[in-house]
């Protein structure tokens, strides 16, 4: 069949919308026809070559739709099925999926990380194969992808915000919830005030912090910060930003600090802005070539904390209808998070404002 999908032919160029051909499911596979699809930091950080990939590519990570065929063999989604996509693939018997980690997943490493797990395309223009990001590539029409990295979730649930469950809402939450399990009381700074940002002080409002303070360059992300639950703002152009997260912290420093931007000096300023025994998670995924710099004496002597999440520390099959029925109930703001939508053929108009700190979350919603 056919399908009209944002392609990357080359890295920093924009994305080309244009018509496919795509291959019906093989073993352990679906097709689903896409209804929303997320334009995030990490669909950028492909596109301008930060973390390379086999081109050309279709981008897109953060999405829902239905489900339209599967596989004899396939039993865990059915056609007719709601569901968000999973950018983890989760093969259910390796030392990591067995302990309830299946964001560590080691049972698919012999798969190319953007081809299916038998190392074939499904997308195709002519004789050239297609790739899709994270075995998924979401900004097409139509997909076919692993059955196991489909999570089935209740269908009165709006397609935009179960989009956003798949990517920012599950690592901002997952961050606070899953892998540092903040105590109620806390102190916690959330550093950048993005997407996953805004989920990081959801987070930790559903844990009960007592001060959560946000930090980011742009006053309209802390504007929106507040109104997802920040106590307390900084804008660190504005001010010294580790003494105003002390001066507000009694002198202390915070419990807790999650860095959703992830470059050195977010790093250092997390590390800087923890107090005795805080914890600092790096919770957005950095470039490949960046690296952090703290004082080891300082982490011996304070007996701090650092730690990375990937994708919150979260399993999706568990928490995704979870977090879609913290939405329904009206105990996650999703709706705020939506900034803008746009048609497919909008997409880079969607990266442009993305990049110019305009959205919290931009979402392309199809047919």
């Amino acid at each position: 069949m056919k399908t009209r999908a944002a392609v990357l032919f080359e890295v920093n160029k924009p994305l080309q919308v244009v018509e496919l051909d795509l291959a019906p499911p093989k073993a352990g596979e679906a097709r689903v026809k896409m209804k929303a699809a997320g334009v995030c930091q990490s669909d950028w950080h492909v596109m301008n070559g930060d973390w390379p990939t086999a081109l050309p590519v279709v981008p897109g990570h953060e999405a829902a739709g239905i489900v339209e065929e599967v596989a004899p063999d396939v039993t865990s989604v059915k056609p007719g099925d709601h569901v968000v996509f999973s950018f983890r693939p989760h093969c259910g018997h390796c030392r990591y999926c067995t302990a309830g980690r299946t964001v560590l997943c080691i049972g698919r490493l012999n798969s190319p990380p953007s081809a299916l797990f038998d190392g074939t395309l499904r997308l195709s223009q002519g004789t050239t194969g297609v790739n899709q990001m994270a075995r998924i590539g979401t900004f097409s029409e139509h997909v076919v992808v692993p059955a196991e990295m489909l999570v089935p979730i209740r269908k009165d649930m709006p397609w935009p915000q179960a989009a956003l469950v798949g990517c920012c809402v599950a690592t901002g939450v997952g961050a606070v919830t899953r892998h540092a399990k903040i105590e109620a009381g806390s102190t916690v700074l959330v550093i950048g005030c993005g997407g996953v940002g805004l989920n990081a002080i959801q987070g930790a409002m559903l844990s009960g912090a007592r001060k959560i303070i946000a930090c980011d360059l742009l006053d309209n992300k802390l504007e929106m910060a507040r109104k997802f639950g920040a106590t307390d703002t900084v804008n660190s152009t504005k001010e010294e930003a580790v003494k105003r997260i002390k001066e507000l912290t009694g002198g202390l420093g915070v419990d807790y600090a999650f860095d959703a931007v992830s470059i050195d000096k977010t790093q250092a300023l997390a590390f800087d802005s923890l107090a005795p025994a805080g914890h600092a998670v790096t919770v957005g995924v950095p470039a490949a070539t960046m690296r952090a710099a703290y004082s080891p004496l300082n982490l011996v002597f304070t007996e701090k904390t650092i730690s990375g999440t990937f994708y919150g520390s979260v399993r999706p099959n568990v928490d995704f209808p979870v977090l879609v029925d913290h939405y329904m109930n009206k105990r996650l703001n999703i709706d705020g998070l939506i900034s803008r939508t746009y048609k497919l053929d909008e997409i880079n108009e969607g990266f442009r404002a993305m990049m110019g700190g305009e959205v919290a979350r931009g979402v392309v919603v199809f047919d």
